[in-house]
């Protein structure tokens, strides 16, 4: 492929991960100079682009670049100014010369050090590590079902780095799309050729130590493939090879699957990855945020506000923390404030937000009792008649919810905790003495229920 060519593929893919905006301004003006020793030397608009780059989006573009070559490349970031004095790489013939070697299709990036554990990964993360330190000879094979965004690419692409580095066995990492592929296009190929394109394929997948087959389900409908990958699965088995599987669904829940390719997929240990909860959600933030421009910005108060707004996948995370960084570029805060993430993060996360009935439900029966508006409840008007009534809705949404006080704040106009740990107390202190107080508390808990 030239190289215009790929970079007009990168530029493509890149587009359809971040939004327009981050777009226009971070890539569309980016030229690329030269591809030379796996460097990728790009012409940048101004310093803040080397900044963003290199620092908010590297893994998207390191990402973008391996799946387009399976190659894994250095990337240099210059100026208009600096185009002056840089020097076209001069290529090392060694390299252009060397062998190709086996390609195992893995993400270096990958590993177990920053996968990051908790109550609902915790199973899947230790089976995991069990199967990387002796491929073959346990959970074999290894099926980790979740639903996406949650780590499951991940955590198979540790097993697979590990036991590439730690020892000589042939590691082989694809996707049942690509698998798919390369099957059907034994039919393409002409008459004469179509022999040998069989046995490569089969070469290919049956002598490897470690196959990695993520996203399984996509092979629902496809019957020959199925078959084929039933033989492969079966030579691989018999011969003490290690299988690691993904699907968004549990073996039992594929049911247009072969029910020969389900049963074998039961023979091992077959392990679910749950969406994270609000702890491990806060470790995920901070450890994506590590060695960035905002790691030391960053206050505990907006890290629970991201934990809160991004409750479905890591994905999600990953995509407001980079939304965050390019906020923070262009304003340059001295500490990123829950107030500072709010309006970073008001047309980001908004639509994805978890929003609690029990939440809406104690603001809708405060407002209703006090005869205000729930928006009353959120806004910041400080009149006696509203301040009241938002501080008993504080005071409930503790009592009668699980949410903490990050959340409850965020619910209340994007108050702190600190201003709804001062209104519960508040509430608390005159329930001592207030008769009529808890009265009131009763009839709207009536109402609730």
């Amino acid at each position: 492929m030239k190289t215009d060519e790929l970079f007009s593929q990168f530029l493509n893919d890149i587009q359809g991960q971040v939004s327009q905006n981050a777009f226009t301004i971070w890539f569309s003006k980016l030229e690329l100079l030269s591809i030379v020793n796996n460097v990728v030397t790009i012409k940048v608009p101004m310093e803040i682009h080397k900044q963003m780059l290199s620092e908010t989006y590297n893994d998207i573009i390191d990402a973008s670049f391996f799946s387009l070559t399976g190659v894994n490349y250095t990337f240099k970031y210059i100026t208009e100014d600096e185009v002056e004095t840089f020097t076209q790489p001069v290529v090392e013939e060694e390299k252009v010369n060397k062998e190709v070697e086996w390609n195992t299709n893995l993400n270096p990036k990958f590993t177990f050090d920053n996968y990051i554990v908790g109550n609902s990964n915790r199973l899947a993360f230790v089976a995991a590590r069990a199967v990387a330190e002796a491929p073959g000879t346990i959970h074999n094979p290894l099926f980790i079902y979740g639903r996406s965004g949650l780590g499951k690419t991940h955590l198979m692409q540790a097993i697979g780095n590990y036991i590439h580095e730690h020892s000589d066995k042939k590691v082989l990492y694809t996707t049942s799309n690509e698998f798919m592929t390369e099957f059907t296009g034994i039919a393409s190929v002409d008459k004469g050729n179509s022999i040998n394109y069989a046995n490569e394929f089969k070469n290919k997948y049956r002598n490897v130590d470690v196959l990695i087959i993520d996203d399984i389900q996509f092979l629902v409908g496809a019957e020959r493939t199925q078959q084929e990958f039933f033989h492969t699965f079966n030579a691989l088995h018999q011969a003490n090879k290690q299988i690691i599987i993904s699907s968004d669904k549990s073996p039992d829940d594929l049911k247009k699957i072969e029910e020969r390719l389900r049963s074998r997929f039961m023979w091992g240990l077959p392990v679910d990855i749950y969406p994270p909860d609000f702890n491990l959600r806060c470790e995920i933030i901070k450890a994506k945020v590590k060695n960035t421009s905002i790691e030391t910005k960053l206050t505990d108060d907006a890290i629970e506000y991201i934990a809160n707004s991004c409750v479905n996948d890591v994905r999600h995370i990953e995509g407001t923390i980079n939304r965050l960084l390019a906020y923070s570029a262009m304003m340059v805060p001295d500490k990123i404030t829950l107030d500072f993430a709010n309006e970073a993060l008001k047309d980001y996360v908004t639509t994805n937000i978890f929003i609690n009935n029990s939440i809406a439900s104690i603001q809708n029966a405060v407002a209703a009792y006090f005869k205000i508006s729930v928006e009353d409840l959120k806004s910041k008007r400080r009149t006696n008649s509203v301040v009241r009534p938002r501080h008993i809705a504080m005071y409930l949404c503790r009592e009668e919810t699980d949410e903490n006080l990050a959340k409850i704040g965020l619910e209340f106009g994007g108050r702190d905790h600190s201003t709804v740990s001062t209104a519960i107390d508040k509430i608390k202190e005159e329930l001592e003495t207030n008769e009529n107080l808890q009265n009131c508390l009763n009839d709207i808990k009536k109402t609730l229920q």
